[in-house]
């Protein structure tokens, strides 16, 4: 259950991910105008992203440290603000050195989002804390799904491209005042642990003696790692698909620019619809971690398909399941975490989104220098590897869980949502 009170808190919060959803492809969805505009090549705008990356990378742990101190509102307002200065400065940038020096800035904003969401929404709806975060990923999916319908419009209509940087940029900035005034739950609530589908904690007593009647406690060193990997992979198959599914349609199947954009409309549609499936089936019938392997199945076939069928009907298919089964893997990694690890929610968003930065910073530049030096092919079979990979985490995950959580039902027979 949602507690009303945090309503409106909650709303500032999705909207910025909304946003982010765009800001997220922005630049991908730009290439051809800004290898013009920068004079750079896709390779140069691949480096962007890797700053991008690099920014999170440095900043997310001591963010997720210093939000778990400080507060969550210092770092999401500030985290509007800096996206803003962002979205603006790309389109006006005169130089390439200078749009990396954004792209840099970028990156620690995205931290500062993701250090303070996260946490604020578990604190405030500790009883599905779950469904709470996976809606993140349902509200990035409607903004990655609107850009490219608005760059086709502002294309057909002949407007200035950097509009669709403008538009986003006044709300995250009109967004960051709104939550500036709000006020943001208690720091000191848990989530609700030893539900099937969620991660909420009853009491510090309650918790060890869970433990004390486990024939095995969580191991950092085992599933925790495990769980940071997935943290890289995750959003590696989801960096190489926003980031080369639009070149994929066009240098691979022959589309036209406009027809290889709605590739991404159909995969942030897959997406949506995975949120509704996933706040559904959480609730009654699957667990999270469960969840975390049996997507990244769906996803390998999906990939696989996608390079053996070549043609634009199959790639509409492949990049909608690719969408539906990537979608909330992410979260529902930070959830297990937090099952096994729930001390510090800031901290452990830190191990992840470290593990996801680290995804974002490498994959551009080694995907770039793939598709510099081969075709874009071989992009795609570095994502059927990756997901192997995160199948193989997976499986280890799921059988670490079933040890160290296996009287879980009986304990908690009452389910709630949970899912990023």
């Amino acid at each position: 259950m949602m507690k009303r009170s945090s309503i409106p808190v909650a709303t500032g919060l999705y909207v910025n991910y909304l946003l982010f959803g765009m800001f997220n492809i922005m630049l991908a969805s730009h290439m051809s105008f800004l290898t013009e505009h920068l004079h750079t090549d896709q390779a140069g705008i691949s480096l962007l992203v890797s700053a991008m990356g690099f920014g999170r990378l440095f900043t997310l742990y001591i963010s997720g440290v210093l939000s778990d101190r400080y507060g969550r509102k210092p770092f999401i307002v500030a985290a509007g603000l800096l996206m803003a200065v962002f979205l603006v400065g790309i389109p006006l940038s005169p130089t390439f050195e200078m749009a990396m020096v954004l792209a840099v800035l970028a990156g620690v904003a995205n931290s500062f989002l993701d250090s303070g969401t996260y946490p604020a929404l578990i604190e405030a709806f500790p009883q599905s804390s779950g469904s709470a975060t996976v809606l993140v990923r349902g509200f990035i999916s409607i903004g990655a799904a609107f850009l490219p319908l608005m760059i086709i419009f502002f294309m057909n209509h002949d407007i200035f491209y950097g509009f669709s940087f403008l538009i986003p940029a006044l709300i995250f900035a009109l967004n960051a005042i709104y939550l500036f005034r709000m006020k943001f739950p208690d720091m000191r609530v848990q989530p609700n642990k030893g539900q099937s589908g969620g991660t909420s904690v009853s009491s510090a007593k309650q918790t060890g003696n869970l433990k004390a009647n486990d024939p095995s406690k969580p191991r950092f060193w085992q599933e925790g790692v495990c769980l940071i990997l997935l943290g890289f992979t995750g959003p590696t198959l989801l960096y190489i698909v926003q980031l080369w599914l639009p070149t994929f349609g066009q240098q691979f199947i022959g589309m036209t620019e406009s027809e290889s954009l709605r590739l991404l409309v159909y995969y942030n549609m897959g997406s949506l619809v995975s949120v509704f499936v996933l706040v559904i089936v959480l609730r009654k019938w699957v667990k999270p971690v469960h969840i975390i392997l049996i997507y990244p199945c769906i996803s390998l076939l999906a990939f696989g398909a996608l390079l053996l069928f070549k043609s634009g009907a199959a790639a509409i298919i492949c990049a909608s399941v690719i969408g539906f089964s990537i979608s909330g893997v992410l979260q529902l990694t930070l959830t297990v975490m937090s099952e096994f690890f729930s001390q510090r929610k800031g901290q452990i968003t830190g191990f992840i989104y470290t593990a996801t930065s680290l995804s974002y910073t490498l994959i551009p530049v080694f995907t770039g220098f793939l598709l510099k030096h081969s075709q874009i092919s071989s992009v795609f079979m570095l994502a059927i590897i990756v997901n192997a990979l995160g199948i193989a985490l997976a499986v280890f995950v799921n059988f670490r869980y079933s040890a160290v959580f296996p009287a879980k039902r009986e304990l908690s027979p009452q389910i709630v949502l949970d899912t990023k």
